[in-house]
Parts: structure tokens; sequence; C-alpha cells
């Protein structure tokens, strides 16, 4: 996720994609896109930060595993909130799930992984403190 960007309520702040090998699919896109690698450590493990050619933050591709394992293998936009507790009533309200969180501790981000009525994948998340 990109460092530089806007972090309002409504707008998309980062993609990631969490897959059983995330090193084959760093490598993939690496080559596919000309993105280049950052290793992000999660201890025992990296994910990885691809970094657009001007060094922008770009996306994540991480392990499903820890508290990645129970995401789906999709690239998972996403959104900025500014309230996440309304947001995650909101969801339920007007019949959406919340499949994933919330994950992280304050003063980190904290943030959600929603399905929508019509099936789709979206993570809602606080802005950056």
């Amino acid at each position: 996720m990109s460092t530089e960007q806007t972090q309002t309520a409504g707008t998309v702040i980062g993609f990631d994609l969490s897959v059983p090998d995330a090193d084959a699919l760093r490598d993939f896109y690496a080559d596919v896109v000309g993105w280049s690698v950052e290793p992000l450590s999660m201890g025992d493990y990296d994910d990885y930060v691809m970094v657009a050619p001007n060094g922008a933050w770009v996306a994540g591709i991480c392990h499903a595993r820890g508290g990645n394992a129970d995401l789906p293998p999709v690239w998972l936009s996403y959104v900025c909130v500014d309230d996440l507790d309304a947001s995650m009533k909101k969801v339920v309200e007007l019949g959406g799930e919340i499949i994933a969180g919330p994950k992280g501790q304050r003063p980190d981000p904290r943030y959600v992984v929603i399905r929508d009525p019509a099936g789709a994948v979206l993570a809602l998340r606080e802005p950056q403190p």
C-alpha cells in the first residue's frame, strides 16, 4: 500500500493479494508488471511490498497464513472509512457480512474484510494515524 496516498474516507488506499505461495506470485507480478519487491518480515516468514518503478508502494502480496489465513485469494482493495465500527454495523444492517476481522490493534489502523449482498469482497480500513 502506498504511503503517499490520501487517506480520506471513501478513497481506495491499497491492494493486497493473500495466497498460499506468495513467493511464486511475487515473482510473477514482478516480471509481468515490472514491480520491484521489498520483503516485509512477518516473524518467521516474509510477505512482500510491491513497488512501482517510481518508488511508490502499490500493493502487497502475502502468504495466506497467520493473520491472513482466512483471507480469500483475490486482489483485495482497501477503502478508508472514518469509523470502522459504524461501517461494520452498516454492512450487516444492509445485508452484507463480515468475513474477517476486525484485525489490527491501535495505534495501527484496524481493518475488516466484508462481503456485500452481491458476493463481492472488499476491505474497510481506518485511516493511518
